[in-house]
């Protein structure tokens, strides 16, 4: 077998586990796929090219595995693509002060509320709660209390 297809079945090892490691969560097909390869390289260094070429193989296989992951973690370019678990979203947090929406304002229903759902009020989406019934989509609202983190709305007469 040759040196060359043993460093690439290695090299491609290497890979599947760096795609085991950033991407894809849990034990899968990728890093036992991996770990076959990288083990089945080494192995196959000893078998066709004695042991001294062996030792080497699998001295440079855990220097580039090491070099590998400890590169891939400092680089920033990678964090773009690794899974996060960090949620980024927020949740619209309405100004209690009166300036951004009030009691008495008008809007419209973007979803139903059931009883909660997505409104819009002067240009700006929040969610809304209807206490007593359900309201459909498209349906003209007043606003009758503001909370922090909600609206608390009624059909509008």
């Amino acid at each position: 077998m040759s040196l060359t297809l043993i460093i690439i079945l290695i090299l491609l090892g290497i890979l599947l586990f760096l795609i085991e490691f950033l991407l894809i969560p849990g034990i899968t097909v990728a890093g036992i796929g991996g770990a076959i390869l990288i083990v089945g390289g080494v192995i196959l260094a000893y078998n066709h090219h004695g042991s001294s070429a062996g030792n080497y193989i699998l001295l440079g296989t855990a220097v580039v595995s090491l070099l590998t992951v400890f590169i891939v973690l400092k680089s920033e370019t990678w964090r773009k693509i690794m899974l996060q678990k960090d949620i980024s979203g927020k949740m619209n947090v309405v100004d209690q002060t009166g300036t951004e929406v009030k009691v008495g304002d008008a809007g419209k229903t973007v979803s139903r509320l059931n009883p909660m759902g997505k409104v819009v009020i002067n240009g700006i989406y929040y969610e809304a709660l209807s206490p007593n019934k359900y309201i459909d989509q498209k349906i003209d609202i007043e606003v009758t209390k503001v909370l922090s983190n909600k609206l608390i709305v009624k059909f509008k007469n």
